[in-house]
């Protein structure tokens, strides 16, 4: 009851007070009244108190003082943990907080830009006097193949063409630094080099047009796949054939030369896998010279063909991802089963261009979209023209792929997605600067 006494003590003091004792004592009382907690506390606890707020709530804590500001701007596992939510890569050897704290505020901002549908800004490049059947992009460079009977190679940033050298028609393009490999409707493969426009190689055997080619200057190997149903097994630089790969009933519309990541029976991390698609089905050859050549797997979302893959083959290594009318399908290489399919019945036909850890990038006959593939959800969209729709895909691509793993402030630049358009010219989606 001692609490009682203490009260009936001080009303009988505030009974006795003036008016200069009351003003005295109402100026104390705020202060005492108002004692700020997180000053108080030890570091780690505050720390800990933090935690439990979310980000937005937080910056408007750091309003409060100068203290407050400090202590909150030093937790780098709040600011961490912020921009990990957001789907930020996070390098945890920096530990400067207040690195994070500006990464989470770059992250909010473009974030909402996306939200908004203002993250992208468009640009064309004009050049080809026919229509452009083929794309490819690498490290800033865009190189396009034409009905005009010509290649060309662009600096992105700049919308100028580096390159510009004479082919045959082209249905697939792949270049590196030195050479550019082009697939033909003549059924046959070329290779050219860059500086002097000479054809330095020339692959004959395919008895329908070439859809897709791969190559590997490490294994000397190239791959091509056709519409006689075939993929051949070329060597790079001798261009004799080395081995026809048979079983597919419709035109191979796509081969991807890949490392393999994982291990399993049929194969080990570090063993040269090549994957080849049609309109049904994604077959799985082992890389070698051997002639007789076995598929390891034949991968289908329907057994009865009743759905078809979208043009866009998605493989890392460890996963293989695909489209269809059904959702995305991601199948497990270790073990070939089906992970997961995401589906989006408000969007029919959604066609991949871009899968990773975080997001994914798709699109459909209208619009551009950016998936969180942590929700499924679509999370950002961006209005196309009316391009040029290719069955085999080849005349549409993703640009940089970094951003799909998570962005960071840094790779969301450049390149975003890259198609062909009706007047030969080329349409250009590229992330717009930050604000």
């Amino acid at each position: 009851m001692r609490w009682k006494q203490k009260n009936e003590t001080l009303d009988h003091l505030i009974s006795l007070s003036g008016a200069v004792q009351l003003r005295h004592l109402s100026n104390n009382l705020e202060t005492l009244l108002k004692r700020d907690f997180l000053k108080l506390l030890p570091l780690e606890l505050s720390f800990y108190l933090l935690k439990w707020l979310d980000p937005q709530t937080l910056l408007t804590c750091c309003l409060v003082s100068k203290q407050w500001n400090k202590v909150i701007s030093a937790c780098t596992e709040v600011w961490q943990t912020a921009c990990k939510n957001l789907g930020w890569q996070i390098d945890d050897s920096v530990q400067d907080a207040l690195h994070w704290k500006k990464v989470y505020l770059k992250a909010i901002l473009r974030m909402k830009q996306l939200e908004d549908h203002e993250a992208f800004e468009t640009s064309s490049l004009i050049g080809h006097s026919a229509r452009v059947y083929a794309l490819y992009y690498k490290d800033g460079l865009l190189c396009t193949g034409s009905d005009d009977l010509s290649a060309k190679l662009w600096d992105v940033s700049t919308g100028q063409c580096v390159y510009g050298i004479q082919t045959h028609t082209c249905a697939a393009v792949k270049f590196d630094e030195q050479k550019l490999v082009t697939g033909s409707f003549d059924n046959t493969v070329a290779c050219w080099e860059w500086s002097s426009g000479a054809r330095t190689q020339h692959f004959r055997g395919h008895t329908g047009a070439v859809f897709s080619v791969d190559y590997n200057d490490e294994l000397d190997i190239l791959v091509s796949g056709s519409a006689d149903f075939t993929v051949k097994v070329w060597a790079l630089s001798a261009g004799t054939c080395l081995n026809t790969l048979t079983g597919h009933t419709e035109w191979v519309t796509k081969v991807v030369l890949q490392k393999c990541k994982v291990k399993s029976l049929l194969h080990s991390p570090g063993d040269f896998i090549l994957l080849s698609a049609d309109k049904y089905e994604i077959k799985i050859w082992p890389i070698g010279r051997e002639i007789n050549c076995k598929c390891l797997k034949t991968l289908s979302v329907s057994e009865d063909r009743s759905i078809c893959l979208q043009p866009r083959l998605h493989f890392d290594g460890k996963y293989i991802v695909c489209s269809s009318a059904l959702g995305l399908y991601q199948w497990d290489f270790a073990s070939y089963d089906i992970l997961r399919v995401i589906k989006t019945p408000e969007i029919a036909n959604l066609a991949l261009l871009g899968f990773g850890d975080i997001f994914a990038l798709l699109f459909d006959n209208r619009y551009l979209y950016i998936m969180d593939l942590r929700t499924e959800s679509l999370i950002s969209r961006w209005p196309l023209p009316e391009y040029r729709k290719s069955k085999r895909g080849s005349s549409f691509l993703a640009g940089e792929a970094s951003w799909l793993n998570g962005l960071d402030g840094h790779n969301d630049t450049g390149l975003v997605f890259a198609t062909s358009m009706p007047d030969h010219s080329i349409h250009l989606v590229l992330w717009k600067e930050h604000g």
